[in-house]
């Protein structure tokens, strides 16, 4: 450790460094339930000093792990197998504006927040925005391929990035920055790969304008199956909101005690819709969601009056993950997917396996893309109560196999979901999977023990075959 210390103090400087069992026991969990801690952390300022650590832990076989905020929900920023992390936290910035052409440069330590307030004045945001937003990174928006309340209508991050500069496990420096890159989509390939194959240096985005009309709308159910009615409703009506979101009666009630977002204590679910264009489309739009919720059995149907009540409404919403902490000691969030029409009974489902094993699941997804995120509130300090909870966990994620869904859709497999790969993907799938791993991380020392299921990491998939050069 002292010959490793100094060799890192070397590059990073006395102060880019901790080593202190009681400094890392900060970096040892994020969101998820599961915890590990590395050996060190260092602290990049460039992409110079990212290359010099990554050739030093490879000189040293050491595995390693990047980080952004911390924030994520799979253990993906985990340093499992310990070994050296390489926090972004002072790579934050902004390296150029081209708002010509309608994109950025950050770093990927740059909040999610941060790059929207720094072009807002001039009528433009960065569409992709995590319920963490105002903490999470897009450097870790990147490596989970992050998501959002507006997904619906713009999709995920892999739809907003347009290069990247990233720095493969032996040191060497890619760069698929470009516009209109020829050949095979590095990019694409690279978002989402949960930090498994590089670590993003740098990030091109895709700004996007400002819509001329926003309306957010409240609709009240006295039955989650009305609410989830409704959602299948608008899309057979082929009206495209750019955000559903659901919250069912037990969170919604969580999160009113904690903002005051004027949600009601008494209602089965509500439905938090966004729209957004030119004013006319936007005011017809209105109407014709009225008339789906009305045919679903909507109890209330409100239209938030101005922008404070609005993002009041939003409040509560982005804030739920934090008020569920007043009513539990600890709660697990999972993130399953389903197809539209399988929302009612995935959550009929939920409820049941809530009564089986005797835990309060309350739940919050974004509807309208099937994205849900089952709150699983237990104690920890209860003998066999995290058992109970990944037993449960286990099967609404099979549960979403079965109905034609995935086990995530944007908090990424990391190290929570990796052995349910299995049920997932066919086994010929996994070993191709693993393949394109090995082919970047051929020494399996870039976040080892993540995505891929036991037994099927890349150095397994090597010893069976006896190829070292995958």
């Amino acid at each position: 450790m002292p010959n490793l210390t100094a060799a890192i103090e070397k590059i990073v400087g006395r102060h880019g460094y901790l080593h202190k069992p009681e400094d890392l026991a900060n970096y040892e969990y994020d969101g998820s339930i599961d915890k590990a801690r590395p050996d060190l952390v260092a602290f990049p300022q460039s992409t110079a000093e990212v290359v010099a650590l990554v050739k030093l832990a490879k000189e040293l076989g050491l595995p390693i792990t990047g980080r952004g905020a911390g924030t994520g929900l799979s253990g993906g920023a985990i340093a499992r197998a310990g070994g050296l992390m390489i926090s972004f936290a002072r790579m934050n910035r902004i390296l150029e504006i081209d708002l010509p052409n309608e994109r950025a440069v950050v770093e990927p330590g740059l909040v999610n927040l941060d790059l929207t307030l720094a072009v807002e004045a001039d009528g433009y945001f960065y569409a992709p925005d995590p319920s963490s937003q105002r903490a999470c990174t897009i450097g870790g928006n990147v490596s989970e391929n992050s998501g959002g309340p507006h997904t619906l209508a713009y999709g995920v991050t892999t739809n907003h990035v347009l290069g990247l500069e990233v720095v493969l496990p032996d040191g060497s420096v890619l760069n698929t920055t470009g516009p209109d890159t020829p050949g095979y989509d590095l990019t694409g390939l690279l978002v989402g790969s949960e930090g498994t194959m590089a670590l993003v240096t740098k990030i091109t985005v895709r700004l996007m304008r400002k819509p001329e009309a926003v309306k957010t709308i409240l609709v009240v159910f006295n039955s989650t199956e009305d609410a989830g009615n409704t959602v299948a409703e608008i899309t057979a009506r082929a009206i495209t909101p750019v955000a559903v979101e659901m919250l069912d009666g037990v969170l919604l009630r969580m999160v009113e005690e904690a903002t005051h977002a004027g949600y009601p204590l008494d209602a089965a679910a509500v439905l938090l819709i966004e729209l957004e264009g030119l004013n006319e489309a936007v005011e017809e739009q209105t109407e014709q969601i009225r008339q789906a919720c009305a045919a679903c059995n909507a109890r209330e149907f409100r239209v938030a009056r101005d922008a404070q009540e609005r993002e009041l409404l939003w409040k509560g919403r982005k804030n739920a993950f934090g008020a569920v902490g007043r009513f539990a000691p600890s709660y697990y969030t999972q993130d399953g997917v389903v197809p539209r029409t399988q929302t009612c009974p995935t959550l009929k489902f939920i409820y049941e396996v809530s009564e089986r094993y005797g835990l309060t699941i309350s739940n919050i997804f974004h509807a309208g893309d099937g994205n849900l995120h089952p709150l699983i509130l237990f104690d920890h300090r209860v003998p066999g109560q995290l058992e109970k909870v990944r037993q449960a966990s286990d099967e609404i994620l099979k549960w979403c196999i079965s109905v034609g869904g995935s086990i995530t859709g944007e908090h990424g497999v990391g190290m929570e979901k990796n052995e349910m790969m299995e049920h997932q993907f066919s086994p010929d799938t996994l070993e191709m999977i693993a393949r394109f791993k090995a082919l970047f991380d051929p020494e399996c020392r870039l976040n080892p023990g993540k995505v891929l299921p036991t037994g099927r990491g890349c150095m397994e998939i090597r010893q069976k075959r006896g190829d070292v050069s995958l």
